[in-house]
């Protein structure tokens, strides 16, 4: 304890950690948001044209075994970026989403009830506006479920990416390693896990936010 006072007694140290975080942040959550963007898109063509929606679980799948560290060192060969670039973490994590989340999308708008969707169209909601006023949102709590397993995922992975020189909170693992300190270490852990936890309770009052309709009043 008093080792990893004196590591966080270090204003150097301190400025280290909220760099390492930030990069953190920024390198989970960015892909996390354009995998969703991605994965309801590829989920709507799923959803609406059958013979998609066997060909997007297979690929699906497929990504999503490959290798988080032979994925970050083939896509600079793949987009041209140096081996070093953030950008690099941000495609594969994007990749990793959108596998992870299409399974997700296609199941929470099969479970939209067919009379809603019968209802709106009935009324004159044309089938880009019905996606987004009706079925999205009803989808809305089966699809948290799978948004919140990638989040965690992504915020694992990131940690990784520390292996070919990126930033995050990897970074705090790798020095430690290195100088076999185990300060950065046990604070690159926690902050891991505090993260994991403040993102998930945003997206479970996020949800909450978006689907007033699941909290029924108490008598």
């Amino acid at each position: 304890m008093d080792e990893l006072g004196r590591y966080l007694g270090s204003a150097n140290n301190r400025g280290q950690i909220l760099g390492d975080l930030g990069d953190h942040v920024y390198l989970a959550l960015l892909p996390l948001v354009i995998g969703i963007v991605l994965a309801i898109a590829a989920g709507w063509l799923g959803h609406r044209w059958r013979p998609a929606r066997q060909v997007l679980m297979v690929v699906a799948n497929l990504l999503y075994t490959i290798p988080s560290l032979a994925l970050f060192v083939v896509i600079p060969g793949l987009i041209g970026s140096k081996i070093l670039d953030s950008v690099n973490v941000v495609v594969a994590l994007t990749i990793y989403t959108t596998a992870l989340l299409v399974r997700p999308v296609l199941d929470a708008l099969d479970a939209v009830p067919a009379p809603v969707v019968a209802a709106a169209t009935a009324v004159g909601y044309k089938p880009v506006r019905r996606f987004f006023a009706v079925e999205l949102p009803l989808s809305v709590p089966v699809l948290a479920a799978g948004v919140r397993v990638a989040s965690v995922s992504n915020i694992s992975l990131v940690s990784v990416g520390a292996l070919i020189g990126t930033g995050g909170l990897g970074v705090l693992f790798t020095d430690g390693f290195q100088r076999e300190y185990f300060s950065p270490i046990v604070v690159g852990i926690v902050l891991t896990l505090l993260l994991a936890l403040v993102v998930d309770l945003v997206l479970v009052g996020s949800r909450n936010l978006l689907t007033p309709w699941t909290r029924v009043a108490a008598p």
